[in-house]
């Protein structure tokens, strides 16, 4: 029975950052993690690798996707297994959108992993059997265990249980099954557990997701000294700190003029991987409106700009490093005695 197992250029011996634009190149074997499952797996399964860069599939994501459903094509596979990502972003953003490709495509299941916060999980759960993984690369064995296990189920034909006896996060699908007490009496017997603090669980988990308010303003706008931050990925032309264009672990302060009434797209450029950035390109100001607050300094509206704005790529960041970065920013402003902050998003 055939596989077709996706990997990116780290897991597929080719190097690191540096190899991050490889184009993607089939192998008639397994390599790095699908030599792991393929081991796992048994006989009677042969693996086909699929190895690309992770910067070249995020700017050709639709062509190596269908290459990869064609291959699945051709060579009649059963399932496609992806990964696992654990927590990388890029590499992340890969492993879901193939998955989807070829479930969609070709109704094949598709097997991946990744750390909770990865944060595509919530993009692509529906369309693949994602398993959760540790946030770094150390927990692969695990991972490719736990994936093995539900690919040879699935390669059988077996009834599989439910996301949580098989492992997986679950994927929004509600199957009726036949309880032997009615809900009522479930909903009661939760209640009374809960109120005596004993184990239970629920039916119907519910997602909540943290709210911060906002900082109250501590004095007049017109007297206020004003930041810009973007998640925008304004850069200077060359991109001087290397922010990624997805998945960004960095962020970098550009000061610009005192007086300067616009930035200029000779000076700046976008380097955020989720919008066309030819707009941005030609007027870095739609995303870093230096143009617009200076016409409201003059008016009087708010009291200063400040001569730098802070900037990262927002897309497809885990929420651990949104947080740091979040924070690390935040104290900048603190240390500039910035008043409030205009956060422009895309």
């Amino acid at each position: 029975m055939k596989i077709v197992h996706y990997i990116n250029q780290y897991f597929g011996g080719l190097g690191g950052e540096e190899k991050a634009d490889e184009p993607l190149h089939f192998t008639e074997s397994p390599v790095g993690p699908a030599r792991g499952m393929q081991q796992l797996m048994g006989e009677g399964f042969s693996f086909v690798t699929a190895v690309c860069g992770d910067n070249y599939f995020n700017s050709n994501s639709e062509a190596v996707a269908g290459a990869v459903v064609q291959k699945c094509r051709e060579e009649k596979a059963a399932l496609l297994v992806a990964g696992p990502a654990f927590n990388a972003g890029r590499y992340g953003q890969a492993c879901g959108a193939v998955c989807a490709a070829v479930a969609e495509k070709l109704g094949i299941p598709a097997v991946t992993g990744m750390y909770h916060e990865n944060p595509v999980l919530e993009t692509y759960r529906r369309n693949a059997y994602i398993f959760p993984t540790t946030e770094m690369a150390a927990g692969m064995n695990d991972a490719l265990k736990k994936m093995a296990g539900l690919a040879k189920k699935l390669a059988a034909g077996e009834i599989l249980g439910t996301a949580a006896e098989e492992g997986y996060f679950p994927r929004g699908i509600r199957r009726e099954v036949v309880r032997n007490e009615d809900g009522a009496k479930r909903v009661v017997d939760m209640l009374m557990a809960k109120l005596e603090s004993r184990p239970f669980a629920t039916e119907i988990p519910i997602y909540v997701l943290e709210k911060v308010p906002p900082a109250q303003l501590k004095k007049p706008l017109s007297e206020a000294k004003v930041a810009i931050v973007t998640v925008g990925g304004l850069v200077p032309k060359g991109n001087p700190d290397k922010i990624r264009s997805f998945g960004a672990e960095r962020w970098g302060a550009y000061a610009f003029s005192d007086d300067s009434p616009a930035l200029l797209g000779s000076d700046y450029e976008t380097i955020h991987g989720g919008y066309n950035p030819n707009f941005v390109n030609a007027n870095p100001n739609y995303v870093v409106p230096v143009n617009i607050l200076r016409e409201y300094e003059m008016l009087g509206t708010i009291g200063s700009l400040h001569p730098v704005f802070y900037s990262t790529a927002g897309v497809g960041g885990a929420v651990v490093v949104c947080q740091k970065t979040g924070a690390e920013i935040a104290k900048a402003l603190l240390e500039s005695k910035v008043d409030a902050v205009i956060l422009t998003a895309t």
